[in-house]
């Protein structure tokens, strides 16, 4: 038998089914995914206002809640004091031991899902009394693994993988197990929901259950449908953009609408009170303000704190207190709450409250009715949402990046954000001012060392000044914050090196190796160094190992062609010198047709030099021949005289050593020396003067006016095989 529909409603069937039951979900959340894409920048704006209107009161709802009447204050004491106290002490040190930060945000986000379906659970059975339901124990259990299910499959999808998120830790599922795990919990979930919304319909009708079995489609489209187009479509919804975009804002206006209702219900069923909507709102709205937009401002300001990273502690806390208070005050079997949300007959234990505190005390005189306490409020609640408007302003000019200007005036309102910084410094460097950009990214350091893209765009400048040691002071001091990050320990290790500090540079590439076995650069790198301590044999396997990974690893993972390069012209210096003749021919072959490939002639001339010097030691003169050539054409196009100088030495004395030409040899000696001379005069050049004098007799016929035309006829020589 069907109930009225008078007692249905919270407040009319419109307002109840879009908002509080969640019919507007799949519109917001395509709207929200859409043109969230299409614009990221003006629809974070669009969100953090949102915020101030839904997400920041709904939190306030809780606390007026909890803390509004003696009553409630004193019988959730343990929540509203002691749970609170520990919430407020963790916010405080959290803000001294920034490894705490990725633990707690990591909490907020995987509890925040398990909020909205608590939420979402209760309102349904709210709905499914209010329409005369009855339900069972069986259903109700039911129901409620369906619900639990539901939120366990959006775990397993977040926890599926590495993280994308550098403050989500996860739990590294393998797809295989994951796929696995959403499979037979989706198996459960609809055998669950089956039975459990069979038995409800059967007792009370499709109609009276119309709020109830939106919820449940509401919780379909919160929960399942993430995780199903992730596997239908490839489609991953990051972890923090679930818990903060479109869906805390559904969520935030869901919560506000049933607590709206029962502080209504609440006022006007207390005789000496009255339902005051706009006072209500704005203890919310300028409460909520004052829960998350002051605390990181008086850090930054105060304390030098990073705003970002107070911001993100604020909002974690702020949530778990949350979900802690709301989970203890909003419980369908507490009598007075089932007679204001479900109209029970419920018999109110109407004994007085006990004493209140001074704490207690103090809040009810600023609630009151005094002039003053009138006065103290109106003038609070205008100096929140002022502020709430400063900090509106000065985050609207930093997403949008764009304009230096912009960025500037956001920094002269707060200073203290490091990705304020970084960015930043990005557009001075791209307006031509990098000094001016190191000094924003030093500045972004010193709020969060561990602010990757300020580092690299500092670590970038300084290299470029040949600023070594202040850049490895960097590194150092950055692997204290992510000593995993591999990268890092390859750009600490090539630091190092540079200033000659080799024990620590291949500690680093090691450590780098040993996190990630498929470190080519690292890899690379420590061949170089054995190879450089003459251990040709254990440089061998390395540059093997590298060069096989190179082939392995996805094509947008892999290194830029200069690095394989230099890993297969390594590995062939060293098969030569291990006197492996054919196998160091074909590197120098394999390096030189990839050069060619991928156009880059520096690599070709070593490729053909290193083959040419091969071929020589192997008496292969007409094979030497032309890759020699080729290697000063190439360097005499890219125009690095101290290259080419080194080149004509070597092929004078190759042409001298073969026997091909002593007269083109003396040519090709006197270049070399003429370059070396214009390049360094101090330059030792022993060796060159004492092999061209070792020519003179037949060099007579070369001197400086026609040296061209003997150099080009040395190009253009042919040997016979």
């Amino acid at each position: 038998m069907e109930k009225s529909t008078d007692s249905l409603w919270i407040y009319n069937p419109t307002l109840d089914l879009i908002v509080g039951c969640g019919a507007w979900s799949a519109p917001l959340l395509l709207l929200g995914y859409f043109a969230g894409n299409a614009n990221v920048a003006i629809w974070s704006v669009a969100f953090y206002a949102l915020a101030l209107i839904f997400n920041y009161p709904h939190y306030m709802a809780t606390i007026y809640r909890a803390y509004h009447r003696q009553e409630d204050f004193n019988k959730y004491r343990v929540f509203t004091v002691h749970i609170t106290g520990l919430v407020i002490l963790t916010l405080l040190l959290s803000h001294f031991f920034r490894q705490a930060l990725p633990w707690i945000f990591t909490l907020y986000l995987c509890w925040s899902p398990w909020h909205y379906s608590g939420q979402n659970y209760g309102l349904f059975m709210m709905f499914s009394r209010r329409a005369g339901a009855k339900p069972s124990n069986n259903v109700r259990q039911a129901l409620y693994a369906a619900f639990l299910l539901s939120y366990l499959i959006l775990m397993v999808n977040f926890h599926t993988g590495p993280s994308s998120d550098a403050l989500f830790l996860s739990l590294g599922i393998p797809t295989r197990a994951s796929n696995a795990a959403v499979l037979i919990l989706g198996i459960g979930f609809l055998g669950f929901s089956a039975y459990a919304l069979k038995a409800l319909v059967k007792e009370s009708g499709v109609k009276a259950l119309l709020p109830s079995l939106t919820l449940f489609s509401t919780q379909f489209l919160w929960f399942l449908l993430p995780t199903t187009l992730s596997l239908l479509r490839g489609l991953q919804i990051p972890q923090s953009r679930y818990s903060t975009g479109v869906m805390a804002v559904m969520h935030s206006a869901q919560y506000i609408w049933v607590t709206s209702y029962y502080a209504r219900r609440e006022a006007n069923g207390e005789r000496q009170s009255r339902w005051r909507p706009f006072a209500y709102f704005s203890i919310l709205i300028a409460g909520g303000i004052a829960l998350f937009i002051p605390g990181p401002w008086l850090a930054s300001k105060i304390f030098h704190f990073d705003f970002a990273a107070s911001f993100l502690i604020f909002t974690a806390l702020v949530n778990i207190h949350h979900f802690i208070l709301d989970g203890a005050i909003w419980k369908l079997r507490d009598g007075r709450i089932a007679q204001l949300l479900l109209n029970s007959q419920e018999r109110i234990s109407s004994e007085p409250a006990k004493a209140s505190d001074h704490a207690i005390a103090g809040l009810r005189w600023l609630i009151g009715d005094s002039r003053r306490a009138h006065l103290l409020r109106v003038t609070a609640a205008i100096a929140l949402v002022a502020w709430a408007g400063i900090d509106q302003v000065r985050y609207y000019l930093r997403v949008h990046s764009e304009n230096i200007s912009n960025l500037q005036f956001a920094a002269s309102l707060n200073a203290f954000d490091s990705g304020l910084q970084t960015w930043l410094g990005r557009k001075i460097l791209e307006s031509g001012h990098p000094e001016a950009a190191a000094q924003a990214w030093r500045t972004a350091l010193r709020l969060n060392p561990s602010d990757s893209a300020a580092r690299d765009g500092l670590l970038q400048y300084l290299i470029k000044q040949k600023k070594y040691d202040e850049a490895y002071k960097i590194t150092q001091q950055s692997l204290r914050y992510a000593p995993e990050d591999t990268n890092l320990l390859v750009n600490n290790g090539m630091l190092a090196n540079q200033i000659g500090n080799r024990v620590d540079a291949i500690t680093s590439w090691k450590r780098a190796m040993a996190i990630d076995p498929s470190q080519i650069v690292a890899r690379l790198y420590y061949a170089g160094e054995l190879q450089q301590d003459g251990k040709c044999d254990e440089a061998i396997p390395q540059y093997l190992n590298m060069l096989g990974e190179v082939s392995r690893v996805n094509a947008s993972r892999r290194p830029s062609p200069a690095i394989v390069l230099e890993g297969i012209l390594g590995l062939g210096t060293c098969q030569e010198k291990m006197q492996q003749t054919a196998e160091a021919e074909k590197s120098y072959e394999a390096a030189r047709q990839m050069a060619v490939q991928v156009d880059d002639k520096n690599a070709e001339s070593l490729a053909n030099m290193y083959e040419a010097q091969l071929k020589f030691s192997q008496h292969e003169f007409a094979e030497a021949l032309p890759l020699y050539q080729r290697a000063i054409r190439l360097d005499q196009f890219l125009g690095d005289p101290r290259v080419v100088a080194q080149d004509w030495y070597t092929y004078g004395i190759f042409l001298r050593d073969s026997r091909l030409s002593t007269r083109l040899s003396y040519a090709c000696l006197m270049k070399s020396e003429m370059l070396m001379k214009a390049v360094n005069p101090s330059a030792a050049l022993k060796p060159v003067s004492d092999a061209r004098d070792g020519l003179n007799n037949a060099g007579r016929q070369v001197t400086p006016e026609n040296l061209q035309k003997f150099l080009d006829e040395a190009l253009e020589l042919t040997a016979k095989k």
